[in-house]
């Protein structure tokens, strides 16, 4: 009978395993299409065209000069990208504006997940953000996401 009890211990413990890893790939897997060697998720906020979306956390970016964390072309106008590593949301609320916001939802720390319809979103709670000015839309968050400085110089993009 010991080699039984055995047995049946091996299965339980293999299958609670196995549920865990079904879980921890569940929350954390990552969906990614379009310019995936960004280093950013991005989409655009426009009604008549699909938005793009893609997650990736370099710290290279597209940007063109040493240190540039991306370029203008790859934040679209009414969207913005998600730079995960360096936890940084940058937004472009109108054509020319940039603006950039901490990637850290102020409700409980999760890092946002993207940018769609003028609004950053937390994938955790359902936390939402303004693109403009990073207050809160909807959600449980308490407080807006802080500014984050950064500089644009011609068409690259840094923190500041």
């Amino acid at each position: 009978m010991p080699e039984q009890s055995q047995t049946r211990r091996a299965v339980i413990a293999g299958v609670g395993v196995g549920g865990l890893a079904v879980a921890i790939a569940a929350c954390g897997g990552e969906t990614t299409t379009g310019a995936a060697t960004s280093g950013a998720t991005t989409e655009a906020a426009s009604p008549t065209a699909p938005a793009t979306s893609a997650t990736a956390t370099s710290g290279s970016g597209g940007g063109s000069g040493s240190g540039a964390l991306t370029t203008t072309a790859d934040i679209p106008v009414g969207g913005g990208a998600v730079f995960k590593d360096q936890k940084v949301v940058i937004t472009q609320p109108t054509a020319g504006e940039f603006k950039g916001f901490s990637a850290v939802c102020t409700h409980q720390g999760c890092i946002v997940a993207s940018v769609s319809n003028g609004e950053i979103v937390c994938p955790c709670h359902g936390g939402k953000y303004k693109i403009s000015d990073g207050s809160v839309v909807a959600g449980p968050p308490p407080k807006p996401l802080p500014e984050q400085a950064i500089t644009v110089e011609g068409d690259s993009i840094s923190l500041a």
